[in-house]
């Protein structure tokens, strides 16, 4: 009689959404996915959610697969020696492999006042919060961020009329190209956003902003965009984790302390040189994880990382929006589609994640994009730093 393998996985995101479901492939196998909510967060809508737009939620009954355990409840510490998780409930879950998919959050702001007075919108309780918030206030909106989240978030406010400011702390979009640099600008002015680029933020207030130049920004509400951040989990666990507290694996994503912890997602950092933060990365890590799981309970032996990357999307209200092209190992390049076809674009990679996640619970296995090439820039980079590391020593 075969044996059967019990799989935990922390964190029901796209990453974990997309391990749980490919699993599923194997007869043997019982999955048990772990997640602080009972429903699947769309994150890459929360910024609709702020403006109302978009309730930024599905139910797991559309995404995950029938034969997953869903267990709604945070996991407070791995025990890697007793294989087993701690629940916050007080129970606990054992496991033969773990995959630890907790994803990201919001950073710790730094900027005196940031914490008090700043509305952070990386988590949908943090999202949901704050439109009661925008709903109450008058007067204009400061966003303190120039990445995707708070390009996107000033733009969907000001198309819903609301004054906003856009503070960079460098340059707007700072990875975009320099074409879809122009093109994100020419909109946000069109909204009537009025952008401050290489604006330090030094303080916080109740209502207002406080630069570096020694400018005063009234703010009648403050959202803050800038950075993200890892739960503590993996480093309250005794695991080895980077200097933001991924977890730390090798190529298969395989914890560097244990074999029988894999992680993807946000929260896991191959080989010490993390992906970019994103559904992007994530999905196709999922999948990754999964099947590193699969090959370890099959004897054999785990395939290697192998991400690629197409560019980013960024919505710029509901009518505009721009898709920026990147070379595969993530470089943007001079290509963009942007206006009402890159809003349609953005629109289908939304509900394209959902579909992928929605596939690969119908038919396990089915999913392919992560093992498209990612080119060879990841290889000599992890060539380049084992040689520095053998210099070192």
């Amino acid at each position: 009689m075969t044996e059967n393998t019990h799989v935990v996985v922390i964190g029901g995101g796209y990453a974990g959404v997309m391990a749980a479901n490919r699993l599923t492939r194997r007869e043997d196998v019982t999955v048990t996915l772990v997640n602080p909510r009972p429903s699947f967060v769309h994150r890459i809508r929360l910024h609709q959610l702020v403006a109302g737009t978009d309730s930024a939620v599905v139910d797991y009954r559309e995404v995950l697969a029938e034969g997953v355990d869903l267990v709604v409840d945070s996991v407070v510490r791995m025990d890697a020696a007793g294989r087993a998780v701690e629940l916050a409930s007080g129970g606990t879950v054992g496991y033969d492999y773990l995959v630890y998919a907790v994803g990201s959050g919001s950073a710790d702001p730094r900027v005196p006042g940031a914490a008090e007075f700043a509305h952070p919108i990386a988590t949908f309780e943090e999202a949901e919060r704050l439109r009661p918030v925008l709903d109450a206030a008058k007067g204009t909106v400061t966003v303190v961020g120039a990445g995707p989240t708070g390009i996107e978030t000033a733009a969907e406010l000001a198309e819903a009329g609301r004054a906003v400011t856009l503070v960079c702390g460098g340059a707007l979009g700072p990875y975009l190209h320099t074409r879809g640099r122009r093109s994100v600008a020419g909109r946000l002015a069109e909204l009537g956003v009025t952008v401050l680029e290489d604006a330090e933020v030094t303080a916080v207030t109740r209502d207002a902003v406080r630069l570096g130049d020694g400018r005063e920004l009234p703010s009648a509400v403050t959202v803050w965009t800038a950075g993200f951040g890892v739960p503590e989990l993996a480093a309250r666990s005794g695991l080895s984790t980077d200097a933001l507290g991924r977890l730390l694996t090798d190529e298969t994503l395989t914890s560097v302390d244990d074999p029988r912890i894999i992680a993807a997602g946000d929260s896991a950092a191959p080989s010490g040189l993390p992906l970019r933060m994103s559904c992007q990365a994530a999905v196709p890590m999922g999948a990754r994880a999964a099947d590193t799981v699969l090959s370890r309970i099959a004897g054999e032996r785990p395939e290697t990382l192998n991400q690629w990357f197409a560019g980013q999307c960024i919505s710029l209200g509901r009518s505009r929006g721009i898709f920026q092209f990147a070379t595969r190992s993530d470089t943007a390049v001079w290509f963009k589609i942007d206006g009402r076809p890159g809003a349609k674009l953005k629109e289908a990679v939304c509900k394209g994640v959902v579909k992928h996640l929605a596939a690969e619970a119908g038919k396990p296995g089915g999913y392919r994009l992560h093992r498209l090439s990612g080119g060879g820039k990841r290889r000599e980079l992890l060539r380049t730093t084992r040689e520095e590391v053998a210099v070192t020593v």
